[in-house]
């Protein structure tokens, strides 16, 4: 899921280099954090958030199959 938030940020971006991204393991949980630089934040969140809601959306249709719950935070 790690790679699914990298490939999509990087995509997104104008400075790819900068995008990371840290996944921390729970027990039934993954906390995603992904940064990118602070010109890039706007096309990261998209227009009322919709772009992040899209993120959100597919790394947790990723996540059901390994039956965990993902929280994707953008920093």
């Amino acid at each position: 899921m790690k790679e699914v938030v990298e490939i999509l940020a990087k995509a997104l971006v104008d400075r790819p280099d900068q995008v990371s991204v840290n996944m921390i393991e729970k027990e039934k949980s993954y906390l995603i954090e992904l940064k990118v630089a602070p010109e890039d934040m706007g096309k990261v969140i998209g227009k009322q958030g919709r772009i992040a809601r899209a993120i959100r959306m597919v790394v947790k249709a990723a996540a059901t199959r390994q039956r965990k719950k993902v929280i994707v935070e953008i920093i």
